[in-house]
């Protein structure tokens, strides 16, 4: 069996609430351009958009998106809703809200409570859809999460969303968050080159919880929005080795065997790596190789 064969079904599956999802899922940051945002440069549109559509070709049914994920020229949405609309279905669209971008790409001050509707029917429109699958609500440094979380479940009770998630958080706020509504999904930064307790901890509350546990960077990363880390230590490139694949696979991987309850959501632009990402959903690490690459990350920290 070649990488080209293997589908996104071999990663195994996850119901985010009564969404039943493959763990390799697809992050669509990196479709607008050689890095996020307003970095690097911009896409070519017809690879981005053939892309999403070799993604559904090969399994994937959860994709994570944002209004503010674009470039100069591109839009992770418009580009969504012209490969896939008609959208296939069973395929799940997350999307997340707070953090607001303008027109010109630059950073501007989060959204307020009463501002979350405007950004849900943002994210609505460019998609193409009448209800979002799943939101996230980005914690952007504010102390409580409550007030913001109860305004999208509000929305979530008007019908414009069907799940609720949250991002960038500790324990306390997905404790806080559980008190106001359903959770189904969370969405940190975690690496097998990023360690860190706090993180940890919420994993395992999630698992706890039967909550989904979703890595942004897992790939990245410290290099972050930039795109795919080079820096690999040893533990890393000898599983890489061992198992003829490459590094990044080992990295989704890992994510993947931190729990039944983690999806993974690598993104890429390239064809290529879009494949290699799939099939790293049917790696399976050894005990010992696992334990080396847990204590490189333990000596990292």
């Amino acid at each position: 069996m070649t990488a080209d064969t293997i589908t996104a079904h071999a990663s195994g599956t996850w119901e985010l609430g009564d969404l039943p999802v493959h763990r390799i899922g697809f992050g669509a940051m990196r479709l607008t351009g050689s890095a996020a945002f307003h970095l690097g440069t911009p896409s070519d549109r017809e690879r981005s958009l053939a892309v999403l559509r070799k993604a559904v070709e090969l399994g994937v049914d959860h994709i994570d998106t944002a209004a503010f994920y674009f470039s100069s020229l591109r839009s992770a949405n418009e580009l969504i809703n012209t490969a896939l609309s008609p959208y296939p279905d069973g395929l799940v669209i997350a999307a997340k809200v707070g953090p607001y971008r303008d027109h010109d790409g630059e950073w501007g001050t989060s959204a307020r409570p009463d501002q979350l509707r405007g950004h849900v029917e943002e994210n609505l429109r460019q998609l193409g859809r009448d209800h979002l699958d799943l939101v996230y609500l980005r914690r952007m440094r504010q102390d409580s999460i409550a007030e913001h979380f109860g305004a999208l479940a509000e929305l979530r009770d008007a019908g414009l969303i069907r799940h609720l998630g949250i991002s960038g958080v500790e324990p306390r706020h997905l404790a806080e968050a559980l008190e106001i509504a359903p959770v189904v999904s969370v969405q940190n930064r975690y690496a097998v080159d990023r360690p860190d307790p706090v993180d940890d901890e919420v994993l395992r509350l999630c698992g706890e919880h039967g909550i989904a546990f979703v890595p942004f960077y897992a790939v990245a990363g410290e290099t972050g929005e930039r795109g795919a880390t080079l820096a690999h230590d040893d533990a890393v490139l000898s599983a890489a080795r061992a198992h003829g694949v490459s590094p990044a696979q080992i990295r989704i991987a890992w994510t993947l065997h931190q729990g039944p309850h983690v999806l993974a959501i690598p993104g890429t632009g390239n064809p290529d790596h879009l494949v290699e990402n799939v099939a790293a959903g049917a790696l399976r690490l050894t005990g010992e190789e696992l334990a080396r690459l847990d204590e490189a990350r333990r000596q990292g920290g």
